[in-house]
């Protein structure tokens, strides 16, 4: 660490540094609620009228200063911006943009480690459940950094692997296109057969095809969740992640917790019906479920069907659910949804060109994972200088 110079934030890194864009103008925009969970890369954007909100180049990172999103990870290195282009998002984001001797890439691993992090959450000041980041702190927070190709030399070692769980994700939505773009072919424009579905095929509703049941829920929940034990699906916990499959829950339920909710094995495909409602998600792990998640016990079609199925229908089933505060999809909509049953013949060739492509995202999904706790062990070692990155080549 003798090499490492103490400074403050401030000294490193401009915050919410001062951009124009003219109001009316149109730019891209990043809402809140594109930035994922402890993810570098910002998977999409919107191209909107600019009238307020944060500004930002490519290099910046952008940081969400309000709860919970900050303690849920919502920080990124902006990196959909075209050379000298101006974007613009939430003005619950903070801007950090690295000054002259300081990495771009350090910088982000910097702001996301415990060393800015926790301070950061430890400061927010407001009313409950609008606390927000007082930036004067972070500002004047004493930080030690290297110099710059040690800067380099952290930031290479946790951008590959950030750069392989980027090309995973790619891979992912790549497969998953393709596999929605069969579904339809097969079973909405029926290009396979003429354009006209089989005479074969049994029309009918959902629930003559498929058992339909909903999770349920102790009251009150509060008294059987813990620290470990049973996992417990909670919505936010398929709204993070863009893989079907979920193989990451934070939250536990103790045993007695199981009297009055459901338990599931791993393979087993679920749909929230509240919330964020019309969402498939595949298990990769054993969880219970609470009455905001619908599950199927049996099926004519499987797994990768009905996900493909409730993805192609999401916005339909949304338009038909109800509530005052969000949107609720009762079974009995699922039930009476008018669904076509295919031959057996039919669904087992679609399922011989699916299931590897599924096989084969649930493979990416797994080592993105594994890269992702590598990644978070090594850097509060590597950031802090307690692992010595001399002796690595630039």
């Amino acid at each position: 660490m003798a090499e490492w110079i103490e400074k403050r934030m401030e000294d490193i890194a401009d915050f919410n540094p001062r951009e124009s864009l003219i109001k009316g103008s149109v730019a891209k925009k990043i809402a809140m609620d594109k930035l994922q969970p402890f993810c570098r890369d910002i998977p999409n954007f919107e191209i909107e009228s600019f009238f307020g909100g944060t500004k930002f180049r490519n290099n910046d990172t952008i940081m969400a200063r309000i709860t919970p999103c900050l303690e849920n990870g919502k920080t990124a290195k902006v990196n959909i911006l075209e050379e000298d282009e101006i974007g613009f998002g939430s003005t619950e984001f903070m801007v950090f943009r690295a000054k002259e001797e300081t990495d771009p890439d350090f910088l982000y691993y910097l702001i996301i480690s415990p060393i800015i992090r926790e301070p950061a959450i430890k400061s927010m000041v407001g009313s409950s459940g609008r606390q927000r980041v007082q930036t004067d702190v972070v500002q004047k927070l004493m930080v030690r950094v290297p110099d710059l190709n040690t800067q380099r030399a952290i930031a290479g070692i946790l951008k590959s692997l950030d750069d392989k769980i980027a090309e995973n994700r790619k891979i992912n939505n790549n497969l998953e296109q393709q596999a929605m773009a069969l579904f339809k072919s097969w079973f909405i424009d029926y290009e396979p057969f003429d354009g006209q579905m089989p005479t074969t095929w049994k029309s009918g509703v959902l629930g003559n095809f498929v058992e339909i049941k909903r999770g349920g829920s102790p009251r009150p929940i509060q008294n059987f969740l813990s620290d470990s034990g049973l996992h417990w699906l909670k919505i936010s916990d398929a709204t993070c992640i863009s893989s079907p499959f979920i193989n990451e829950i934070k939250e536990y339920i103790i045993e007695d917790g199981l009297k009055k909710t459901v338990f599931l094995k791993a393979g087993n495909l679920v749909l929230s019906n509240s919330a964020t409602p019309g969402l498939p998600k595949i298990l990769d792990i054993d969880t219970c479920i609470h009455d905001g998640w619908l599950y199927f016990p049996s099926s004519k079609f499987s797994n990768e069907y009905l996900y493909l199925y409730f993805k192609h229908i999401r916005d339909n089933l949304v338009a038909l659910g109800n509530g005052s505060v969000f949107t609720n999809l009762k079974t009995d909509i699922l039930k009476n949804y008018p669904t076509n049953l295919p031959t057996d013949d039919v669904l087992s060739k679609f399922d011989e060109i699916i299931k590897p492509m599924f096989s084969m995202i649930l493979s990416k999904t797994r080592e993105s994972k594994a890269l992702m706790e590598i990644r978070d062990s090594l850097l509060p070692k590597l950031i802090s200088g307690e692992l010595d990155v001399s002796d690595i080549d630039l």
